[in-house]
């Protein structure tokens, strides 16, 4: 078993002994896990430069990370769940978005326990360190991973950095900046070779690149400091807002980036089954869950074929994977940066479906569990979208023909869920256009939360593992059912809704690369080179409120107070007008009454569609019940979606 040791460093009570429920009080267990792995095992094949990494006596390559874990004292009111979450950006989310915990104590050690729900319903709980770039301290957690150091320069490999600033700024750290305040992940400093070290500038992500002069521009210490380690670049006159920039080099060190996959598989087969785990006698089934970053994570652990250990034994037996769209990412490459997303690169090449297809762009024949299925131990997945991932361009790949553009339905231990009407992140009530990104939207973003509806689906997903029940039936757009439209001709239809739109010129979707010819070894060519024409890109079509028609519904989206979005667009303030802001929705409330119509808005007021408050919510909760018994939403959730919807209809109109 690679995980070879877990050394516990603090067990604690966790909350003070609160009782949750029936399950009653919780421990914390905070420990480092020490891998072993043998690299020239089946097993580990296909992890991007582990045979040349140092090894051990006895010819293991060791690295360690750090482990969470929230289980019951009393294990047998255990409910036999382990849910064991991929941290995001090494963040310990699971709570904030299943325990609807508040946002603003993710960066803390305190993992506030929100509403309590998956205590109460008896879930064990943990997380996994895994990525190597993220800065380790009590609110976030990683991976130490074995480092190649038998290198020289003739070696094929290069970073590609992408980030388009939302202001004028004089120097650009070597991070993912997408992230902004969240991430802050440790720079990637330049090795001592320039040879081919390139900086690329275009007028937006998809549009066509314009190498800077290398006199131009120079990497530096973000603190100006001459004696510091270099960790930014900067440029002659500055970088522009809105403009994107594509820094490529090869980074001081190289990582095994791929070890955070093992270390994934290793630690799910070691707390379930080694009897020094703390939680197998808590542990009966395995659910892995992540979520965007995470999400694109577990597709490309699936995509590897890495469910089952050394010693062939089941890593998950279902699998969460939730805002990913059709995307991987880097997180098995030769300087791969787990944190970056923007980027055309690893992570967003075919194949995208579950099932084995022809892409008649690059003429190859693959789908996403290949490996999976050819290896065995294929666990039950569930995979939950949001409409923002679909307007990204790459979520309606995944369940798309791309020869007869036909639908493709998900494979019997597969099910496909979009959440209609919103955004990547939960949405908020208060309405605002400024994110924790650092970002500015030309709209109010997307108000609605989802999370009641997500912990339905994984109560589902435990269901479905452990033989109880089936989950519900896939909820997505369909071309068939004509729930599915191109999104030029959805924004055709949202001209009256109030809304700011993309520029139609801009919406560019997302196109087949060829990184070459080393690219399926996990070494790739930067910039990458576009082959053959754009691939399609679906999202749900809308109503005559510009509302989604396919999908899971929240009641407060099938019961509207407004149209709700996955799209966003770039404020003028923040450059780069009308192109797409990623990840991002948009809200806009209804009229109150018919004289309070904007010019040109058509759809109806709220005092034509509902009575007063009582009815609008007595309508809700009908919505929530429908929800309920398509097992979509536990029963104690109806009176949450409820109240989710008074709060906002007070907030937008007045006292309820």
């Amino acid at each position: 078993m690679p995980l070879v040791r877990l050394d516990i460093r603090h067990r604690s009570p966790y909350c003070d002994g609160k009782q949750f429920g029936d399950v009653g009080a919780y421990e914390r267990i905070d420990a480092w896990a020490h891998y072993e792995v043998d690299p020239a095992h089946p097993a580990n094949d296909g992890i991007v430069d582990l045979k040349r990494a140092p090894r051990n006596g006895a010819g293991k390559v060791e690295f360690g990370g750090d482990v969470t874990i929230l289980r019951p004292v009393d294990s047998a009111k255990a409910n036999g769940g382990l849910l064991l979450e991929a941290p995001n950006r090494g963040y310990r989310i699971a709570l904030r978005a299943i325990n609807m915990a508040p946002a603003e104590v993710a960066a803390t050690a305190r993992m506030d326990p929100g509403d309590g729900f998956l205590f109460a319903h008896g879930w064990t709980v943990a997380w996994c360190g895994w990525q190597w770039d993220v800065p380790r301290s009590d609110g976030r957690i990683g991976l130490e991973p074995p480092q190649v150091t038998d290198w020289d320069d003739t070696e094929p490999g290069h970073m590609q950095l992408r980030v388009q600033p939302n202001q004028d700024c004089a120097t650009l750290v070597l991070t993912d900046q997408h992230v902004g305040a969240i991430g802050h992940h440790e720079p990637i400093a330049p090795g001592s070779s320039n040879a081919n070290t390139t900086l690329w500038v275009r007028d937006s992500p998809y549009g066509d690149a314009t190498q800077v002069p290398r006199a131009t521009w120079r990497f530096c210490n973000e603190q100006s400091d001459p004696q510091g380690e270099l960790n930014a670049v900067t440029i002659d006159g500055g970088f522009k807002a809105g403009r994107v920039y594509d820094v490529v080099y090869r980074p001081a060190q190289c990582p095994v980036v791929g070890a955070g996959l093992l270390a994934l598989r290793d630690c799910a087969v070691f707390l379930r089954g080694d009897p020094s785990s703390p939680v197998s006698d808590t542990t009966r089934y395995v659910i892995g869950e992540g979520q965007s970053q995470c999400g694109r994570l577990l597709r490309t652990f699936l995509h590897a074929g890495l469910n089952a250990d050394e010693d062939d034994t089941k890593a998950f037996d279902g699998l969460l994977i939730h805002i990913a769209g059709g995307r991987r990412g880097e997180f098995n490459h030769r300087y791969g940066q787990p944190s970056v997303q923007p980027t055309p690169s690893f992570g967003h090449l075919f194949p995208f479906t579950d099932s084995a297809q022809r892409d008649p762009q690059t003429d190859r024949t693959a789908g996403l569990l290949d490996m999976q299925s050819q290896r065995g131990h294929l666990p039950k997945v569930i995979y939950t979208d949001t409409s923002s991932e679909y307007w990204r361009g790459d979520a309606g790949l995944t369940h798309l023909d791309l020869q007869t553009r036909t639908d493709v339905e998900p494979p019997a231990y597969v099910r496909r869920y979009l959440f209609a009407g919103t955004q990547h992140g939960p949405g908020a009530i208060a309405l605002t256009s400024k994110s924790h990104f650092g970002s500015q939207g030309a709209n109010s973003f997307n108000a609605i939360d989802y999370r009641p509806l997500y912990r339905g689906v994984l109560m589902r997903l435990l269901d479905w593992v452990s033989g109880a029940q089936m989950p519900p039936e896939n909820q997505f757009p369909r071309i068939s059912d004509g729930t599915a439209a191109p999104r030029r001709a959805v924004l055709s239809k949202l001209a009256s809704t109030g809304l700011t739109l993309p520029d139609e010129a801009l919406l560019t979707a997302m196109y087949p690369l060829d990184l070459g010819p080393g690219a399926g070894a996990g070494v790739g060519q930067f910039p990458a080179r576009v082959v053959g024409p754009n691939y399609p890109d679906y999202v749900s079509d809308v109503d005559d409120d510009g509302n989604e028609r396919a999908g899971v519904k929240m009641p407060d989206v099938a019961v509207p107070l407004g149209t709700h979005s996955g799209f966003n667009s770039r404020h003028a303030n923040t450059g780069g007008q009308g192109q797409l802001l990623e990840y991002l929705g948009s809200t806009a409330p209804f009229a109150k009454t018919e004289t309070d119509r904007a010019p040109g808005d058509t759809r109806q007021a709220l005092a034509t569609r509902y009575r007063d408050a009582n009815a609008y919510l007595s309508e809700v909760r009908s919505a929530a019940h429908s929800l309920s018994a398509d097992g979509f939403l536990e029963v104690d959730d109806i009176e949450v979606c409820v109240e989710l919807a008074r709060q906002r209809y007070q907030a937008w109109f007045g006292p309820t």
